[in-house]
């Protein structure tokens, strides 16, 4: 069973930073991409980082370089996905949803290739 569980959601003030947290399980890690895409309210989903966990390649967003670090750690059927948020923004609230998709897509992050969802989790920046 395919598995995608995000943690670390929150409410923050804008230039403060959250890390958010993924435990992917249940299909071939070398076949995908996994990573992170954001919803904002009234938006279509927005690939902001991702990375093959076959070649350690990461993706961002122009929106989040040098704001945004994606990283992961291996435990043998599973993976931790991380997103290190730092110098948050008010635009960067809403829903952030751990994907898993096809890397044939990569570099493009577009939610119609997402295979795997998880449910989300929620970010929140007051300025």
């Amino acid at each position: 069973e395919v598995q995608l569980v995000e943690s670390g959601g929150g409410s923050v003030q804008a230039g403060g930073s959250l890390r958010l947290s993924c435990a992917a399980s249940g299909f071939t890690f070398d076949d995908y991409a996994i990573g992170w895409f954001h919803q904002a309210p009234g938006k279509e989903r927005e690939g902001v980082a991702c990375i093959t966990v076959s070649d350690g390649r990461t993706y961002l967003h122009d929106s989040v370089k040098g704001r945004f670090t994606i990283s992961n750690d291996n435990a043998g059927n599973t993976i931790y996905l991380h997103l290190q948020m730092d110098n948050l923004k008010p635009e960067d609230s809403g829903v952030y949803y751990c994907a898993a998709f096809d890397k044939l897509f990569l570099p493009l992050m577009n939610h119609y290739g997402v295979d795997y969802w998880g449910k989300g989790t929620l970010v929140t920046i007051f300025s």
